[in-house]
């Protein structure tokens, strides 16, 4: 498989908000808005959709949705660590921290499927669902619990107004239900997932600022290397420990070694944290994921 092609769409998108608003009349003052719809609007609807669309069976990937669970632990067991290492915290400014923390344990939904839709077909997009499913509300709530104690904002609070969580949630409440979304509605709300995730990455495109690549080089460095090198070989552990299937354990590879998820510059910049470095990051993730993915999939597979 070719990673660069699939990874170039997320790249040249964040290039191009970059260049839309540093060149254009499209300045940070329009770009702020596409934010703010992409938060409470866009992006839930992708959720949503995304953990319904695929019934979930528990009773046969409960041993998936373990591991799963194991190589998210893993992530913001890791990431959350960081101020407190001998070596490492007096080099991470703690507020720096709470926003970038997320990039350690996120993950790229939509490059996933897209892998796992190439790699194993219809199951392995069903088995990456249901990691979705269980794994994303988990990541929102610690993405969201940071920001909120160094911000002085109400944790439950925050969690309760928090459209990622609240759409996840309710994505897998409505999937135990049996709801099935209806054949006419499911193009619409495909199309707006999918704008969501290009919408997206030309915000975080536009809030990057090449000079913030240059700062909390420490920290960014461990976050990285959390999601793309300690992650891919906590997959490949758990999937053994577990016992996975040859399918499943793509799933979870995947899972574990694409880049860290688009929204998480959207996220920090409507909580109110300085999008720029979080925003770097995510492009340098991105780039990364030319070499944890073939990692993964290549030799660990």
């Amino acid at each position: 498989m070719h990673f660069a092609q699939l990874l170039f769409p997320d790249f040249s998108l964040i290039l191009i908000g970059y260049l839309v608003c540093r060149f254009t009349p499209l300045d940070r003052s329009v770009w702020e808005k596409i934010e703010l719809l992409v938060y409470y609007f866009l992006f839930p609807v992708l959720l949503f959709y995304s953990v319904v669309k695929s019934p979930l069976n528990l009773g046969a990937t409960s041993s998936l949705i373990g591991a799963a669970w194991g190589v998210a632990a893993t992530g913001i067991a890791l990431s959350y660590a960081l101020p407190y290492l001998p070596i490492l915290r007096k080099f991470i400014d703690p507020r720096a921290h709470a926003a970038v923390a997320q990039i350690g344990f996120r993950f790229n939904t939509f490059l996933a499927f897209a892998i796992a839709e190439r790699l194993a077909g219809a199951e392995g997009l069903a088995l990456l669902a249901v990691i979705a499913a269980f794994c994303i509300p988990v990541f929102n709530v610690a993405a969201v619990w940071p920001m909120a104690r160094h911000a002085e904002r109400h944790f439950a609070r925050e969690l309760l107004r928090n459209p990622y969580i609240l759409a996840t949630v309710s994505g897998v409440v409505a999937n135990l239900l049996g709801f099935a979304m209806p054949d006419w509605l499911v193009p619409t709300v495909s199309r707006l997932g999918a704008s969501s995730l290009a919408l997206g990455l030309l915000a975080a495109g536009a809030g990057l600022q090449l000079s913030a690549m240059a700062q909390n080089k420490v920290l960014g460095a461990s976050v990285l290397t959390i999601r793309h090198l300690i992650l891919p070989l906590a997959a490949f552990g758990l999937a053994g420990l577990f016992k996975l299937s040859p399918v499943q354990t793509t799933a979870l590879l995947i899972f574990g070694a694409v880049p860290t998820s688009p929204n998480v510059y959207v996220l920090a910049t409507r909580m109110g944290y300085d999008g720029g470095s979080v925003s770097a990051l995510l492009t340098i993730s991105t780039l990364l994921g030319l070499f944890s993915l073939p990692f993964a999939l290549g030799l660990l597979r």
